[in-house]
């Protein structure tokens, strides 16, 4: 997710930059006061509430603002990010703004600044109040405005100059230089960016070739909860011994265990570009730890596969695999095959509906040579990539 927070003083040019910005990324457009109007607007509770504070001469309190943004929020999950018009206005509103980022398990990715002499702001608005008929396009009123914009914005650059994601840009530069400047900015924010892809699909479907395969196309790494299991027992170390223990008493690996491994797997990883993962999640609970563990390491889900594969074809393949070198436990007969197709269906198919509405879920047909089902996959992917872009 992208997350911006454009600033600049009166005549700096963020009306344009922000419709540069929505467009090029799909970013959703988050003004307070267009919000307040929506909800007002709407007769929404908290629109009604704001009304009355506003009929009463009173200004809207950060407790509705708050509200309202993280409304806005969670009921736009397919926006690429955010684009901050003017919020936070106040260092109080860093913090709330801070806060609010860290429940919605994401983060402002930089604050820009559009930076503009008062001479020039005020040369800008003179020249705009021409042609807008706008009468607080006057020099007294125009003056008066910028100087609270100063008076009320500099704490808060300085909140976030003091967090190291506050980037200045000269807003007296052509509009063309500005996009540039700013395309530049977001540039260098993506790259920074994690892309991670969960592969999922049923016993058979090819997710774990495909996953492989595709991880090295991508130059992304390969996680799998089987491979890392048996390295640690191949290897005899301490976790390899309690899955062992484990193994020989029919008992299933518990999370905390699957937790230890990947966290290490993504804290040892370095330069890389993202990472696959295939065999995990399976539950519910481990896609919030998974989410987690993400989010711990300043990252998240990017794309989302589900490989299908009807259930005869998927008996079809698991029965000729129950033959082949490849075998898996639950291959060895047609009842096993069964079980572990209906664990998948209550188990995995939950997550996978969890993900959908939070992200999408890419549904790719498994059907057909290893390589038509690779470059499905891989256009999804390649897709993705460009959206990061």
């Amino acid at each position: 997710m992208l997350n911006i927070a454009l600033f600049g003083p009166p005549g700096a040019g963020k009306g344009t930059q922000s419709e540069f910005l929505i467009k090029k990324y799909n970013l959703f457009y988050i003004s307070t006061g267009d919000l307040l109007r929506k909800e007002m607007a709407g007769k929404t509770k908290l629109g009604l509430e704001a009304q009355s504070i506003i009929a009463a001469g009173g200004l809207v309190s950060d407790e509705i603002i708050v509200q309202i943004i993280e409304k806005t929020i969670t009921d736009n999950p397919s926006s690429n990010g955010f684009l901050f018009d003017g919020f936070p206005r106040t260092y109080i509103q860093a913090y709330i703004l801070e806060g609010l980022m860290l429940k919605l398990h994401t983060s402002l990715n930089c604050l820009i600044s559009l930076a503009v002499p008062e001479e020039e702001s005020v040369r800008r608005l003179l020249n705009r109040g021409i042609t807008s008929g706008r009468s607080d396009d006057n020099e007294a009123v125009i003056r008066n405005r910028l100087q609270e914009y100063h008076q009320k914005t500099l704490p808060v650059l300085q909140f976030y100059k003091d967090k190291g994601n506050y980037v200045e840009i000269d807003g007296t530069a052509d509009i063309d230089q500005v996009h540039e400047r700013i395309t530049t900015i977001i540039r260098n924010e993506l790259s920074k960016r994690l892309f991670n892809v969960v592969v999922f699909g049923y016993p058979g479907s090819g997710r774990g070739s495909q996953g492989k395969a595709l991880a090295k196309h991508f130059g992304l790494e390969y996680v799998a909860t089987g491979p890392m299991l048996d390295h640690e027992i191949k290897v005899g170390s301490a976790i390899g011994k309690q899955i062992t223990a484990l193994y020989e008493n029919g008992q299933l690996v518990p999370d905390e265990i699957v937790v230890q491994l990947i966290e290490k797997r993504l804290s040892e990883s370095r330069g890389v570009k993202g990472f696959i993962f295939k065999g995990f999640p399976r539950t519910l609970v481990q896609s919030y730890i998974l989410d987690g563990l993400l989010q711990k390491h300043g990252s998240t889900i990017a794309q989302i596969i589900d490989i299908e594969v009807p259930t005869l074809e998927l008996i079809r393949r698991l029965d000729e695999r129950s033959k082949t070198p490849g075998c898996m436990p639950y291959d060895s007969s047609t009842a096993k095959i069964v079980k572990r197709l209906q664990e998948h269906e209550t188990k995995t198919m939950p997550v996978i509906k969890k993900y959908n509405q939070l992200h999408g879920v890419s549904k790719i047909d498994g059907q057909g040579t290893f390589d038509e089902v690779f470059a499905r996959i891989a256009t999804v992917i390649e897709d993705g990539f460009k959206g990061m872009r």
